[in-house]
């Protein structure tokens, strides 16, 4: 099958060989890219002590940007959301790593269970922009106290009309591969995807969660599937019924 991976490329160029392995025709669509704050994340790390949070592989690669820097922090418990935010983790060196295999609310939930000393601070959240609300709405329903660090930010790319029409009017299409609600709007905003309404007649939409989904024009909810729990192995195990 040919897929499209609309993930950034550090992400997106491993998603492709797990394509691949599986034998289908890997396509990749990088609709935004990171800038990380790198300061902003060093100045959290010193001025906070309890726990650490991430709830994408991005967050981590940031902090792999400070270097020896990071080295005293390496021993701070951090909860991870999904195997490939905490692999990301324990290549960079941490030890004490917790991960949830559902969303932000499971990880908030996760973390409710291990309760921490309230003299150490609140939790710090190493965020990105834009994300989903639900962890830290999870937190603030479990009166847990955190601090949010947005240490990067998704930046949008906006495509050649010429890779748009290579990847789906040249050829179809099989499955795209949905990993985010921005993202998802980002593809369907595109013009040259708003003005040829009939480049996805034969395509599958495979989606990470419900609201992820709740991004793809109603014309085309018939193409949409939904994995059933939000990680790239469920994700990938659609395409045997695309």
């Amino acid at each position: 099958m040919r897929v499209v991976v609309t993930r950034p490329r550090h992400s997106g160029e491993r998603t492709m060989r797990r394509l691949a392995q599986m034998g289908h025709e890997p396509l990749l669509l990088p609709l935004a890219e990171p800038a990380h704050n790198i300061e902003e994340a060093r100045r959290a790390l010193l001025a906070t002590q309890d726990a650490i949070a991430a709830t994408s592989a991005e967050a981590i690669r940031a902090l792999s940007l400070l270097g020896s820097d990071l080295k005293p922090h390496l021993d701070r418990r951090l909860f991870a959301v999904g195997k490939a935010t905490a692999k990301e983790a324990a290549d960079l060196g941490f030890r004490n790593i917790t991960i949830s295999e559902g969303g932000g609310m499971e990880l908030a939930a996760a973390i409710s269970s291990h309760p921490s000393d309230p003299s150490s601070g609140p939790l710090l959240y190493l965020a990105g922009f834009p994300r989903a609300a639900s962890f830290e709405a999870g937190l603030t329903e479990r009166h847990l106290p955190f601090l949010t660090i947005e240490c990067y930010r998704m930046q949008d790319i906006i495509p050649d009309d010429a890779i748009l029409r290579r990847l789906f009017a040249d050829a179809r299409a099989d499955a795209v591969l949905l990993y985010s609600h921005e993202t998802a709007k980002r593809l369907f905003s595109l013009p040259f995807v708003r003005h040829s309404p009939g480049i996805f007649a034969e395509t599958r939409f495979l989606c990470l969660s419900e609201t992820i989904a709740a991004a793809v024009p109603e014309r085309l909810r018939p193409h949409v599937d939904i994995a059933d729990m939000p990680n790239e192995d469920r994700l990938m195990a659609l395409l045997t019924h695309a």
